[in-house]
């Protein structure tokens, strides 16, 4: 079992910045990736930014250019840096932990509010 809890959300103006960091705690031992999702209210769940299994990163359209994910030292850690927030980033951001146990865990979210 792995848990995953994620933080740095907030109330932020358009153009601002946020750093969004996630923690995966437990059998670490197995986690292959971490990435990044969003859920903007009333829409499904998307992609903004993950690594992949073989350690590169994928973007989303949208966060190109604007986001960057990076991870710690320690394996079970992932951010997500924000910049140039927009209205349409409004979101509640969840980290997504992929094992190489063919299963994934997902955090509670962090909510991100673009609004002047």
């Amino acid at each position: 079992q792995v848990q995953v809890v994620e933080s740095g959300g907030g109330l932020v103006q358009p153009g601002g910045s946020l750093r969004l960091s996630c923690v995966a705690s437990g059998s670490i031992f197995s986690i292959s990736h971490m990435g990044w999702y969003r859920e903007p209210p009333g829409k499904q769940r998307e992609l903004v930014a993950t690594f992949t299994r073989a350690g590169s990163t994928n973007y989303a359209d949208s966060a190109k250019g604007r986001f960057t994910i990076s991870r710690g030292n320690a394996k079970n850690w992932v951010y997500l840096q924000m910049n140039s927030l927009k209205p349409e980033d409004t979101a509640v951001y969840y980290c997504k932990v992929s094992t190489n146990l063919a299963a994934d865990y997902w955090g509670q979210g962090t909510q991100v509010t673009v609004s002047s």
